[in-house]
């Protein structure tokens, strides 16, 4: 994603990321869901407010209950500090930019699932990139332009 847009800002899923918060939250806090729930809205409402690092502090010294507890609390820990930069849901949030990637899986589902997983239909990838331009640039609105591109070409 750099290299195609170096000046893109990256955006963690704010929906997935609380997946993993979820998670964790079922085996730390299995027998109090009100415990779990107070957790999973201060820690989601931390991050949102761009507060990754007291986050991953906290989990470093949360004592966990057994054993796969632990091991949620070390995947936790790396996902988010694998991502951290991602997580500026605040200031996505005050700049326009959606915090989840529901928009654009749907466009993709509805862009290209539809017209290239088909029943029976097989592509090569020079083929099917080619029917992804043309299929983006009839949603877009572009397809006169972009066909008339095709035909100078010739």
């Amino acid at each position: 994603m750099k290299e195609a847009f170096p000046d893109g800002r990256e955006i963690l899923d704010f929906y997935h990321c609380a997946e993993h918060i979820h998670d964790l939250s079922k085996v730390q806090f299995e027998d109090n869901s009100f415990k779990a729930l107070l957790w999973i809205e201060s820690t989601m409402a931390r991050l949102f407010h761009h507060e990754v690092g007291y986050v991953i502090s906290d989990l470093e010294q949360m004592k966990p209950r057994n054993e796969d507890a632990k091991e949620q609390i070390r995947k936790l820990i790396n996902y988010l500090n694998n991502n951290k930069d991602r997580i500026h849901y605040h200031g996505d949030r005050i700049g326009g930019y959606p915090i989840g990637s529901g928009g654009i899986e749907s466009a993709n589902k509805f862009i290209c699932h539809t017209r290239l997983k088909r029943s029976g239909a097989w592509w090569l990838k020079i083929n099917g990139n080619g029917m992804l331009g043309l299929r983006c640039s009839i949603v877009n609105g572009t397809f006169e332009s972009a066909f008339e591109k095709y035909v100078s070409q010739d």
